[in-house]
């Protein structure tokens, strides 16, 4: 593991501040650290050799707790500076993370494991708090302390400061070793971490159906194995940090006595002074102090490094290519062009849409029908911006998608998709989430218009029903009608549905179909569509084949 990622640099930019504090602090450290051991050093002297009394020493008293009280001081500010940092730093990636994940959208998120994603962005980044709070203060002391320190020795005695220069490297070089070795167990327990997350999630997310199919008991064994290789691999990478700290404690303390040794002996011949020989006592042990300190605070930052190298990968995944124009075509009186679209799939044979050719006027309700795989959906991420053409374009009158801003061109979208996710919280901050400043008067009109406010209103507290994670508690059609309502909400000039009524009853079906006609009433509608009820309601239907079958 690099001592500091560059990248923490470039995607966190607080973390530049802290170190530039860090380095400050870390001086006026090593600046306090010698001054105490010059002052102990000269109290001492001329207490036993002088004979000094304590009114002698009153003067140097009194500038020993001041030195003592600067460094208790200066730890407060290095303490404060880190902590702040990391909350902005946790803040900036946390942010990075889920906006770049929007911009790759839904496509790309579909091909992740939801609970690594989750786990990455709440656990992960939390545990960048070690990182910066011990890790990174104790790696800049590390370089700071031994330098100024045996620079001082060196000035009162340079056998001992070669001595030290030839044991100091010993520390870095055993630490390493034991890093080397700790990564690979702290990338494993990451993983294994990672897996639990993602699979304890999704067995939640399916639990009723493994309840039906008698399931639960095969995939609570599987989480308990999992679970067992992560408690595993945490009590490994313990007993490597346990042992590497008794590493370096026992070199430091061999290093400290080989320095200790020499200076006896030459105090048995008096060849050098005691002030000059207490001075080197005290600040050998300090020379050592930082080096081993960032070999036991390695262990508790490697988590969170791993975690932000996982965060890195993500957000430099490439995402479509964005335009910057913000002067978006009005879409209510726009006619939508698809000019010769091709888009291929990474890991498919035949691309997605060969040349595909679509216009749509404005106002109109157009049906897209055909099997499955012959590009449909993509149609609509095409227009929702998510996937870029290989070739061809994407137009709003003669204005290409690709020179516009995508936030701007969403802002006049509404998107209902064939399995629209319902987040936990209530009813109706689901529906606000269509337009969020919207007032409790239009959420309940907007349930009103797609079928929904009556079974809203028989929940045990109506719109303020708390819901689980993907609306759990409501049916398919249910969950399919908030959707609606959310559309109605967002009152976008441009609607476009991917199979609004697969998997519903009979009764779900006609309320969804009735809600989308009142919704395509007023609107530019492109909807994915198998059934006929929701076919007749489109102006024209285009039918789609798969990439090299002939329409």
């Amino acid at each position: 593991m690099k001592p500091l990622d560059p990248r923490l640099l470039r995607y966190a930019r607080t973390t530049r501040g802290f170190l530039l504090a860090s380095v400050a602090l870390g001086a006026a450290t090593a600046g306090l650290i010698i001054a105490q051991a010059t002052l102990l050093a000269e109290m001492i002297a001329r207490a036993f050799l002088g004979g000094a009394s304590l009114a002698d020493l009153r003067t140097p008293m009194l500038l020993l707790l001041g030195v003592v009280a600067g460094r208790t001081l200066v730890a407060w500010l290095q303490e404060v500076a880190a902590h702040r940092s990391s909350a902005a730093v946790k803040s900036q990636l946390r942010g990075r993370l889920l906006e770049h994940a929007l911009r790759l959208g839904p496509r790309w998120l579909a091909g992740e494991r939801s609970g690594e994603l989750a786990t990455l962005a709440t656990r992960g980044v939390d545990a960048l708090d070690d990182y910066f709070s011990r890790y990174l203060p104790q790696l800049v002391l590390a370089v700071i302390v031994p330098a100024a320190v045996g620079a001082r020795i060196l000035l009162g005695d340079w056998l001992s400061a070669v001595t030290v220069a030839a044991t100091l490297p010993l520390i870095p070089i055993f630490a390493i070793l034991v890093g080397l070795t700790t990564r690979r167990k702290m990338d494993r327990q990451w993983r294994t971490l990672s897996v639990l997350a993602a699979h304890f999630l999704d067995v939640v997310a399916g639990l009723p159906t493994l309840k039906i199919f008698g399931r639960a008991k095969a995939q609570a064994a599987k989480i308990r194995e999992v679970t067992d290789r992560h408690r595993r691999a945490t009590m490994s990478t313990l007993r490597i940090a346990f042992l590497s700290a008794l590493v370096l404690e026992l070199l430091s303390s061999l290093s400290v006595a080989l320095v200790a040794v020499s200076i006896g002996l030459r105090l048995v011949e008096g060849e050098m002074a005691l002030e000059t020989a207490l001075l080197v006592l005290i600040l050998a042990p300090e020379a050592y102090l930082p080096l081993r300190a960032v070999g036991a605070q390695y262990h508790a930052s490697v988590e969170g490094v791993t975690a932000a190298a996982r965060i890195f990968e993500v957000v430099e995944t490439p995402a479509p290519a964005a335009g910057t124009r913000t002067d978006v075509p009005d879409l209510a009186h726009a006619t939508l062009r698809l000019d010769r679209v091709t888009v291929a799939y990474e890991g498919r044979d035949a691309p997605a849409l060969d040349g595909f050719t679509l216009t749509v006027h404005p106002g109109e309700t157009v049906a897209l029908t055909g099997p499955s795989g012959a590009g449909k959906s993509t149609v609509l991420a095409v227009l929702l911006g998510f996937v870029r053409p290989e070739y061809g374009r994407v137009m709003a009158d003669w204005d290409d998608l690709a020179d516009l801003d995508p936030d701007a061109w969403r802002a006049q979208i509404a998107w209902v998709p064939q399995r629209p996710h319902l987040f936990a919280g209530t009813v109706a901050a689901n529906i606000r989430l269509g337009r969020p400043d919207a007032s409790d008067a239009e959420v309940r009109a907007a349930a009103e218009a797609a079928h929904a406010r009556e079974f809203i209103e028989a929940l045990p507290q109506g719109f303020d029903t708390p819901l689980g994670e993907r609306g759990l508690g409501l049916s398919a059609g249910q969950r399919q009608r908030i959707a609606l309502a959310r559309a109605f909400l967002r009152d976008a000039p441009l609607l476009l549905l991917d199979e609004p009524t697969s998997n519903l009853d009979a009764e779900s079906e006609a309320a969804v179909v009735d809600a989308v006609s009142r919704l395509a009433a007023t609107r530019t509608v492109l909807l994915v569509a198998h059934r006929p009820a929701l076919i007749a309601l489109a102006d024209r239907t285009v039918s789609l084949e798969p990439a090299g079958v002939p329409t």
